[in-house]
């Protein structure tokens, strides 16, 4: 841990059932034409028209891009970019899960330092002009993107997720509503509330964690850990659902500011080329990358089951740490996740891409705060392992 931490957030959290309202008064303090990047679902809820409603009331011009229909690529942020150019927007509002979120990052970025987005990857670009103002409204509880400075973009033209991390990616406001997540389907209830345990374990046992994240991590682990199941099997319990938006918003400052680790490094791959998404590649990893680094985060695991479990306390770290790895599988299990084969990938495109996965793993970075670094061979070995990884193997052994 270094003696300096820093923590970096939006200027401003509304968080709670209604909060949505608040748009429009925001946004009034921000600009006065206004950029909505969603996508055809959250049309089709009646969200945009919300949006447009209290936009309007303030006397706030209001454009539309829909074009969202998958992970966010440099294709959406392109289209969505010349919208806001042609209409001289000067506040961005992204409504809608990590990929608008995400596309909505992009946007406010380029809108005011140019280039393309590919050129920030790395960090060989930075942006030095301040972005426009970006309002991020999630409806799902998972990415924990409405409080991160990073955004996840496909480059289309070498099917590799680009990670950028800048503080100019940070949104300037963020309205989490729990409301705005009933509608989500019980797939991406489980994908998304996956990501987001997955956001705070790994912020937890990150090389780079420190005091402030810790305490956002282990909390969000908690509430995601008490109440994903339940908004799985009854999507209209609206105090499971506050609870798992806290969570996520907790997780997504936590790793905002200690990093993840090996799940997103490997998870992104799978994505660019698989076309998976994001929750699901990561769920598809967790519990086997838990184990392969286990041995380097005894006590980091322990912590955790300690925290959910208080009464765990009098078995030895190795024996809780055992114990988390397995109950995080029968998470996995309960929810349906389903490992790549079981996804429909095929083994011999597996095969054929795994070097370039692993490879495009490393360079994103993320891999190098695991508690345990893997090579390049490792990270093939654990993507053939976790091809048709079998969940079930030693269940009965946890204790949680």
């Amino acid at each position: 841990m270094n003696s300096i931490s820093s923590v970096y957030m939006p200027r401003a959290i509304f968080y709670g059932n209604g909060s949505f309202k608040q748009l429009g008064a925001e946004t009034r303090k921000l600009g006065t034409s206004a950029l909505v990047i969603s996508d055809k679902i959250m049309d089709n809820l009646g969200y945009v028209d919300e949006c447009k409603k209290m936009l309007n009331e303030e006397g706030i011009t209001c454009s539309t891009y829909l074009g969202i229909d998958s992970e966010p690529t440099d294709l959406f942020v392109n289209e969505a970019l010349e919208i806001c150019i042609q209409n001289n927007c000067d506040v961005i509002i992204a409504l809608g899960g990590g990929s608008c979120i995400d596309t909505g990052k992009a946007v406010v970025v380029l809108a005011t330092n140019g280039g393309d987005i590919s050129d920030f990857m790395g960090n060989k670009k930075m942006a030095d002009k301040k972005a426009i103002p970006l309002i991020a409204i999630p409806t799902t509880a998972g990415t924990g993107s409405e409080a991160t400075d990073v955004t996840v973009i496909t480059n289309t033209s070498n099917d590799v997720k680009m990670m950028i991390k800048q503080p100019a990616f940070l949104p300037e406001v963020a309205i989490v509503d729990p409301t705005l997540t009933l509608s989500s389907p019980t797939h991406i209830t489980s994908a998304t509330g996956v990501d987001a345990l997955t956001h705070a374990i790994e912020a937890y046992i990150s090389r780079r964690s420190h005091p402030f994240t810790d305490t956002l991590a282990l909390s969000a682990i908690k509430l995601i850990y008490d109440n994903i199941e339940e908004v799985y099997k009854n999507g209209n319990n609206i105090e499971a659902r506050e609870k798992m938006s806290l969570g996520a918003l907790k997780a997504g400052i936590a790793f905002s500011n200690a990093s993840v680790c090996l799940v997103h490094g490997m998870s992104r791959p799978i994505g660019a080329i698989f076309h998976v998404p994001h929750g699901v590649s990561n769920a598809m990893l967790l519990p086997a990358i838990l184990e392969y680094s286990k041995s380097a985060c005894i006590n980091r695991l322990a912590d955790i089951g300690q925290f959910i479990k208080p009464e765990l306390r009098s078995y030895s770290n190795e024996e809780i740490a055992n114990m988390v790895v397995q109950e995080i599988k029968k998470l996995c299990i309960n929810l349906n996740i389903p490992n790549m084969k079981e996804w429909g990938i095929e083994k011999q495109e597996l095969d054929k891409v795994v070097g370039k996965m692993a490879k495009d793993a490393l360079a994103s970075g993320s891999p190098s705060n695991n508690p345990r670094i893997p090579t390049e061979e490792e990270i093939i070995e654990l993507y053939q392992h976790c091809f048709d990884y079998d969940m079930s193997e030693g269940m009965n052994k946890s204790n949680i």
